[in-house]
């Protein structure tokens, strides 16, 4: 093979990765054709059900949106027991607003607020509109556990305490094949930023999303920061 050859090769590869990174975290690139003004009026659920309208979450003010799996999902439990670790004073100094959507049923939002300690706002997709306007990935991709900065179980572990959750319920609560993602939204239709999860695991560090929200990062049990006092 010549020289020339493989420089073309390495190029291509190079390219490749590029266009990968573009789908998994570009930060507006993959939904140029999400209709918003659309979307915004579409749905979510509060833990009583009453309706909300998804556009009024972050008409006002910049908003983190991070969608999850389904409630059993031991990895989607680790990292919003992380989310609800970010101090209210840190959102406040950046006029920021933290939201995780499920696609739960809404009666399901008190107990996953129970088992996960998050006090932040949370609301349901049940028929899961929001997320398939946004293009997340409905495919069963289990991704490695190793590198996550919010993963503190192992996989075996994760797997027996979700089952234990799961048989004390007997109820699914969310489609299985659903993966998650997070969007800063707002004010108004404006898409700051994305991140379409590929698997499971794919979830962006609480950290990047906080520094592209302009929040000042937290310093979590495996990912350590300095904290300023």
């Amino acid at each position: 093979m010549s020289e020339s050859t493989i420089l073309e090769k390495d190029n291509q590869d190079i390219k490749d990765v590029k266009e990968n990174i573009k789908i998994s975290r570009g930060p507006r690139q993959e939904l140029e054709d999400v209709d918003l003004a659309k979307v915004a009026d579409m749905s979510v659920y509060d833990e009583n059900g009453n309706k909300i309208r998804f556009g009024d979450i972050y008409k006002k003010q910049k908003t983190i949106i991070v969608f999850t799996r389904h409630f059993l999902c031991f990895i989607c439990k680790e990292y919003v027991e992380d989310l609800a670790l970010i101090p209210l004073e840190y959102l406040q100094a950046a006029d920021v607003r933290l939201v995780v959507i499920g696609p739960a049923p809404h009666k399901f939002i008190k107990s996953f607020r129970e088992v996960t300690g998050y006090n932040y706002t949370l609301y349901c997709d049940p028929d899961r509109e929001i997320y398939k306007a946004f293009g997340l990935s409905e495919k069963l991709s289990a991704g490695s556990l190793t590198g996550s900065k919010h993963i503190k179980s192992g996989f075996i572990m994760g797997v027996l305490r979700s089952t234990w959750r799961a048989m004390k319920v007997r109820e699914y609560q969310g489609d299985i094949k659903q993966q998650g993602g997070a969007f800063i939204l707002g004010p108004g239709d404006e898409l700051q930023f994305s991140h379409i999860d590929q698997s499971s695991t794919d979830h962006i560090a609480i950290n990047d999303l906080l520094h592209e929200a302009g929040v000042q990062p937290v310093s979590f049990p495996n990912d350590p920061r300095v904290l300023q006092i």
